[in-house]
C-alpha cells in the first residue's frame, strides 16, 4: 500500500509539472489575451476564495454530494435486482439498452421544466446521467462471477447476506471505485453545464460570468479551483481503492506507474 501511495504520488507531481508547462507554453504562445499566465491565475486564487467564489464552489460540492450518492446507491441496486431476478433483468436490460445511447444533456429543458432551476434539476441530471453507467458497469461485473464462486459458497451454507458480504461485494467493489472515477469526472462536466442556467450560485455560474464580463483571470481561476475539486475527490477514490481493496493484487496500471 505505501508502493502504491507513492505511486499516486509521482503521478500527482509529474502530471501537475506537465499541464503547467503545457500552460505556460500556450500563454507564451498565445498571449495573455486569450491564455491568463499561470503565475497570475495561482497568486489570484487566495483573493477569489475570500471575496466569494467560496460560496460557488460550496454550492457545486453540495449538489455534487447529493447527486452522486444517490447515482450510486441507485445503479448498484438496479444492476442487483437485475442479477438477481433473471426475467425482471431481461426486462431491465432491454430499457437500459435504449435509454443508455440518449444523450442526457438533451433532456435538460425537460428536467428543469419538471424539477425546477434550482438545485433538485441539477441534482436530477447529474443522477440521470451517471445512473446507466453504474448500471451497466456494476451489471457486467456480477455477471462476470464465476458460477463456481456461488456453488462454493452457498455449499458451505452461506446465507444470502454472507453470500453479499462475502462474494458479491468483494467481488464488484473494484468496479464500483472504477465507476466513481469516471462518474466524478462526468458529474462534474454535467453540473458545470447545469449551472449556466438559472441559478446565481455554482462554479459553472462563476466562470461563465467571469467570460462573460472578459476577466480572465476570475475566469482562469474559476477553472484551476474546480479542476483542482475534481481532482481531489479522484485522489480520495484512488486512496479509498488502496484501504478497501486491500487484498487485491495490482493491476497493470498500477504495475506500470
Amino acid at each position: 500500500m505505501r508502493t502504491d501511495g507513492r505511486k499516486i504520488l509521482y503521478r500527482i507531481i509529474v502530471g501537475a509539472l506537465l499541464i503547467n508547462l503545457i500552460w505556460l507554453a500556450g500563454y507564451l504562445l498565445l498571449g495573455e489575451r486569450v491564455i491568463a499566465a499561470p503565475h497570475r491565475v495561482f497568486t489570484h486564487i487566495p483573493e477569489l476564495l475570500t471575496s466569494g467564489m467560496g460560496a460557488h464552489l460550496g454550492a457545486s460540492l453540495r449538489r455534487l454530494f447529493i447527486g452522486l450518492p444517490i447515482a450510486l446507491i441507485l445503479g448498484i441496486t438496479t444492476a442487483w435486482v437485475m442479477h438477481r431476478w433473471h426475467g425482471l433483468g431481461r426486462m431491465m436490460s432491454a430499457f437500459t439498452y435504449l435509454a443508455y445511447p440518449i444523450p442526457k444533456l438533451a433532456l435538460l429543458p425537460i428536467v428543469m421544466l419538471i424539477a425546477g432551476l434550482g438545485d433538485g434539476g441539477k441534482v436530477t441530471m447529474i443522477v440521470l446521467i451517471i445512473l446507466f453507467q453504474v448500471i451497466v458497469n456494476i451489471r457486467d461485473s456480477l455477471a462476470n462471477i464465476p458460477r463456481e464462486s456461488y456453488l462454493i459458497t452457498t455449499s458451505l451454507g452461506a446465507s444470502q447476506w454472507q453470500l453479499f458480504r462475502h462474494l458479491l461485494l468483494p467481488a464488484i467493489l473494484p468496479d464500483i471505485l472504477s465507476t466513481l472515477r469516471v462518474a466524478i469526472g462526468t458529474a462534474i462536466s454535467v453540473l458545470f453545464v447545469t449551472e449556466t442556467y438559472g441559478t446565481d450560485k455554482g462554479m459553472g455560474y462563476f466562470i461563465i460570468d467571469a467570460w462573460m464580463r472578459f476577466d480572465y483571470l476570475d475566469m482562469y481561476g474559476g477553472i484551476v479551483v474546480l479542476s483542482i475539486a475534481g481532482f481531489i475527490l479522484f485522489v480520495l477514490t484512488d486512496i479509498l481503492e488502496l484501504w478497501l481493496c486491500r487484498w487485491r493484487e495490482p493491476n497493470i496500471y498500477h504495475q506500470n506507474n
